[in-house]
């Protein structure tokens, strides 16, 4: 019986071909690389188990991404400026525009609905939360959605990989903080279309820095004792 193509290229492989990659070309790596690496991999293959649960997939996701990015700082140090450089350092290091294509290409459609959907945008909450009815917050949200959506036509990747991960931020709080209900059907939409982005940049994000071994990418939070 032949094979189905389309199957081939499901994403359930992509972290054993990963894990390949660094058995092979490990050595090349500081231990520090190949520990941050290594425990990416390792959650990036949990979350391709979960194919029908996408809140556990997006969170095993998010855990591996976490693991291939962060780094120790401190106190004074925002997350988002630390992540901003991850993006800046990754994109400079992407020859091929892989990230590029995957956001504006294969990803255009859960890229867009996230962008435009106001559940993943943080000051809905706030204006939610403090009683805020002079709807300032719609005009950040259109002006984001606006700045995004003209990034993605001019091809400015590391716009794009900025608003979609602060929205991407944001359902991540939702889920790990318990600020959603598991499976729930009112936020289906997002989470699927979080998990579905994850799925496809965290293997490219972990491909770069295996190809790369001479990059510093910065002491890891918890080392191996």
């Amino acid at each position: 019986m032949a094979k189905n193509p389309k199957n081939a290229m499901r994403p359930a492989g992509k972290a054993a071909a990963l894990k390949d990659l660094l058995h092979r070309d490990g050595e090349r790596h500081a231990e520090v690389t190949r520990v941050r690496i290594h425990r990416a991999i390792s959650w990036l293959a949990r979350a391709e188990q979960e194919r029908d649960d996408h809140d556990a997939q997006f969170v095993f996701l998010w855990i591996a991404f976490n693991a291939a990015y962060a780094r120790a700082f401190g106190l004074e140090e925002h997350a988002r400026v630390q992540l901003a450089a991850f993006f800046q350092k990754l994109l400079s290091l992407d020859s091929d525009k892989r990230l590029a294509k995957l956001l504006f290409s294969e990803f255009s459609g859960p890229v867009r609905t996230l962008l435009a959907n106001k559940f993943v945008f943080e000051p809905f909450w706030t204006a939610l939360r403090d009683h805020d009815s002079s709807g300032q917050w719609e005009d950040k949200f259109n002006a984001s959605t606006k700045l995004a959506t003209a990034a993605i036509l001019d091809g400015r990747t590391e716009i794009v990989l900025s608003v979609v991960f602060d929205r991407l931020y944001v359902l991540r709080n939702q889920l790990v903080h318990g600020g959603a209900t598991w499976n729930s059907s009112l936020n289906r939409a997002q989470v699927k279309d979080g998990a579905n982005i994850m799925l496809s940049v965290v293997p490219a994000i972990i491909e770069l820095m295996l190809r790369n071994p001479d990059v510093d990418f910065g002491e890891i939070l918890y080392p191996v004792v």
